[in-house]
């Protein structure tokens, strides 16, 4: 698994200040993309332990209030991203927001995604579609990409939105 860059401090991709992680890699191909340099599965740099300990270490910050895992697309690279949430779990509880073109219904019926699914708390789906794109959207960048709350929607085997976002 490769990443394009970790950032410290994200105010653009979940509540709160955040920090985080661009995985590279991705096939969707969407239309107007704005981390195209990320589709590449060359792209930046190996995900190894030095990587792991500066995320840590910034969720260990007062005023970092989770994790986003932004791409590419993270569920191109499952069993590296897996391993990564695991490890971050180990030594934080923070929430942890995954990024996907996929649809929450498709990940969750395949075997290492559904994994995945089970360590984080929201999911923003679906493909960015640029005929739908809507700057004054909380968090997303096309109405038609939803945040979900993923423990809610895989106890009640339905999906739940988290409230709140425009």
């Amino acid at each position: 698994m490769r990443y394009g860059q970790i950032r410290k401090y994200d105010v653009a991709n979940g509540p709160g200040i955040r920090t985080s992680f661009f995985l590279s890699g991705c096939d969707r191909n969407c239309k107007n993309c704005f981390n195209r340099d990320y589709m590449d599965f060359n792209f930046g740099k190996e995900w190894d332990d030095k990587a792991l300990m500066e995320v840590i270490s910034y969720l260990k910050l007062d005023e970092v209030e989770g994790l986003t895992i932004l791409g590419g697309e993270p569920f191109e690279s499952p069993e590296g991203l897996l391993q990564a949430i695991i490890d971050i779990r180990k030594q934080t509880d923070k929430s942890i927001w995954v990024y996907s073109g996929f649809k929450f219904e498709v990940l969750e019926k395949m075997k290492l995604s559904r994994q995945i699914l089970e360590q984080i708390d929201v999911l923003v789906d679906g493909e960015f579609i640029e005929e739908y794109k809507d700057l004054t959207l909380d968090f997303r960048g096309s109405s038609n990409q939803r945040i979900i709350d993923v423990k809610s929607s895989l106890k009640y085997k339905d999906i739940i939105l988290v409230d709140g976002y425009k």
